[in-house]
């Protein structure tokens, strides 16, 4: 069974990425137009880390109105992992609108049920990303709270089985470790937006003596994706 393609789940996506197509235009429109995507994208990711440890809460305020969400085939790729993983409890830092909300909780309701707990810092996001799963039968799987990652996520309770980072990009390595004495043997980790740029969290997960077996992976090449394996 597969909801992605049919009915409620793929209804909702396709509204969703028609409105963050219309709302991040512009924003996706300043690597396009340079000579030199690459260099702006690096110096952007460093303005980014800078901006984020200075005023975490006013930074992403300023993003309220922009999905900044996961591609079609990311999406799907979430939706294949949480899947071949059996996984019945997800967490998710960075709910934003919901658009890899839905991907994951679909899945959860594919395989039968189960929770996803997902963070988001804007009030006003998390309210679009809990009506969006309204629209695509999904609000019951989910549990989407408002505030902090580092707080709101410091009472995941029980065995986590797949985790997906897709939030402020310097909390990564902060988040992960918070989420660590739940994780599962064999849990999967994904990461969006994990630059290889002076990142702290890839220098952690890529070491094995961490407890991890980690890679980048071309679905999307250039947004920084990251799968990691929990091998302790």
């Amino acid at each position: 069974m597969d909801s992605l393609s049919t009915g409620r789940v793929a209804h909702t996506l396709q509204q969703m990425f028609a409105e963050a197509e219309q709302a991040d235009r512009a924003l996706m429109a300043q690597f396009s137009e340079t000579d030199h995507p690459e260099q702006l994208i690096a110096d952007t990711i460093a303005e980014h880390f800078a901006e984020e440890r200075r005023d975490l809460r006013g930074f992403y305020h300023g993003y309220a109105d922009n999905f900044l969400n996961v591609t079609p085939a990311y999406g799907q790729f979430l939706y294949q992992c949480a899947r071949a993983s059996k996984a019945t409890r997800i967490v998710e830092f960075g709910t934003s609108m919901g658009v890899s909300t839905v991907y994951l909780a679909a899945a959860l309701r594919d395989m039968g049920g189960g929770h996803l707990i997902g963070s988001e810092l804007e009030p006003g996001k998390a309210a679009r990303a809990r009506a969006n799963l309204e629209a695509a039968g999904l609000a019951d799987l989910v549990d989407i709270r408002v505030g902090d990652a580092r707080e709101t996520l410091s009472d995941v309770h029980g065995a986590i089985d797949l985790v997906l980072l897709d939030g402020a990009f310097s909390l990564y390595l902060p988040v992960l470790k918070l989420l660590e004495p739940h994780l599962k043997s064999g849990a999967l980790i994904l990461a969006e937006n994990a630059f290889d740029h002076e990142n702290d969290y890839l220098d952690y997960v890529r070491d094995p003596a961490n407890g991890y077996l980690s890679q980048s992976i071309p679905i999307n090449p250039g947004r920084g994706n990251e799968f990691s394996l929990v091998t302790r």
